[in-house]
């Protein structure tokens, strides 16, 4: 809770601060004082709304039809607004940054006209983000289609197809509709197993059930399987791995199972989410444990939400790990920011002989952005590798 207070505090100082520094620069803020900082708390405030509300009041709004249309509105409006303001906020920081230096030198009259043609370029930086990002983030996701070459893959696997979606965030303004899509372009693919490998929802299962539901409908030929994020975790993790079996999906916490092929095997290992290694087992994250039993010199295939599960994977003699949770900053600028809180935050990537996959996310947490970081649905198709791999 007390982490939760911090974060609250650190944001509304610098949404006030964002707030601030464009009032500062509007020529006419000296004669709308009061108007303008009204503005901008109510602008300042209404991104708690949308959180604050789905946990305390708006599953009561949601029991009729208007209710849900209201309680719908609040959180499009509560969410995009966070992410109006996050933009701002970083390109005001990287314009203060930049400018203040040397603005303070200039004369009263040039800073004024200055500051005046910043407030212009800045809020048509944010707009045009802004629309960038509600198009993105609330389009169909993209096929995003990778080559994976694993040596000791028997050759029955060679061309074997994995189709993985991860953190849809099913949840305040993803509803049943986008479930609906992924699960067609899923389907579409035909592929021989499908990976869900966390963050699947926002809420709990007794307000989002109706909206999971057509995740039921996956069809792959060697099954579905399904693993918990630290989403999960926030709102009752069990109940939701209840729910994804009675959904159809094989859920892995800390297991796993011999994936065949004629007479070929592949191991296929399941971790609850990184966030869980504080806890007992059997919920807490253990890629050992997962391991335990699996018969040796097969081809291991881990999946764990979060990569930064990768050095335990690495000692379990993991030959690919499958991952999400960072949405690869989902939106521009944290885009660019996110490779500094993350080893390995998108794509395609090598630790030492094991192979990391991080997929973008086929959803999006909180603002209903994806600024030039599409949402992605990866169909991976796995090769034998026939020499040593490359470091």
């Amino acid at each position: 809770m007390s982490r939760f207070f911090i974060f609250v505090g650190i944001v509304l100082l610098l949404s006030v601060y964002a707030a601030a520094r464009v009032i500062l620069r509007w020529p006419l803020a000296e004669e709308h004082w009061a108007l303008a900082w009204s503005v901008a708390a109510l602008l300042c405030l209404l991104p708690f709304v949308g959180p604050v509300g789905d946990r305390l009041w708006f599953s009561r709004l949601r029991k009729n039809r208007s209710g849900v249309l209201l309680a719908g509105a609040l959180d499009w409006v509560s969410y995009t607004v966070f992410g109006i303001l996050s933009i701002l906020i970083a390109y005001e920081l990287a314009v203060d940054v930049v400018t203040l230096p040397w603005t303070w030198l200039m004369p009263p009259l040039e800073r004024s006209a200055f500051d005046q043609w910043l407030l212009a370029g800045i809020v048509a930086a944010v707009a045009v983000t802004t629309v960038v990002g509600l198009w993105e983030g609330t389009r169909r996701p993209g096929v995003l289609r990778v080559t994976i070459p694993l040596r000791n893959l028997p050759g029955r696997f060679d061309g074997f197809t994995i189709a993985q979606v991860s953190d849809l965030h099913v949840g305040p303004t993803i509803r049943a509709r986008r479930t609906r899509q992924v699960v067609e372009s899923v389907n579409e693919l035909q592929p021989d197993l499908i990976a869900l490998t966390g963050d699947f929802v926002d809420g709990p299962v007794r307000e989002l059930a109706s909206e999971v539901a057509p995740l039921a409908d996956l069809v792959a030929s060697c099954g579905v399987f399904y693993i918990t994020g630290n989403h999960e975790q926030y709102w009752n993790a069990p109940e939701w791995m209840t729910e994804f079996r009675r959904l159809g999906a094989t859920v892995l916490v800390n297991e796993h199972r011999l994936i065949a092929r004629g007479d070929a095997t592949i191991v296929l290992a399941g971790v609850s989410d990184y966030s869980t290694r504080s806890l007992r087992a059997p919920y807490q994250s253990d890629p050992k444990a997962a391991l335990h039993g699996a018969p040796a010199n097969l081809v291991r295939i881990l999946l764990a939400h979060q990569p930064a599960s990768y050095l335990e994977a690495e000692a379990a003699g993991v030959d690919l790990q499958l991952s999400g949770h960072t949405h690869a900053g989902q939106y521009f600028p944290f885009n660019l920011l996110i490779r500094y809180f993350q080893r390995y935050y998108k794509g395609l990537n090598r630790h030492g002989g094991m192979w990391i996959y991080v997929n973008r996310g086929t959803g999006y947490w909180g603002p209903p952005l994806r600024a030039g970081v599409p949402a992605e649905i990866t169909l991976i198709t796995l090769r034998r590798e026939a020499g040593p791999p490359n470091e």
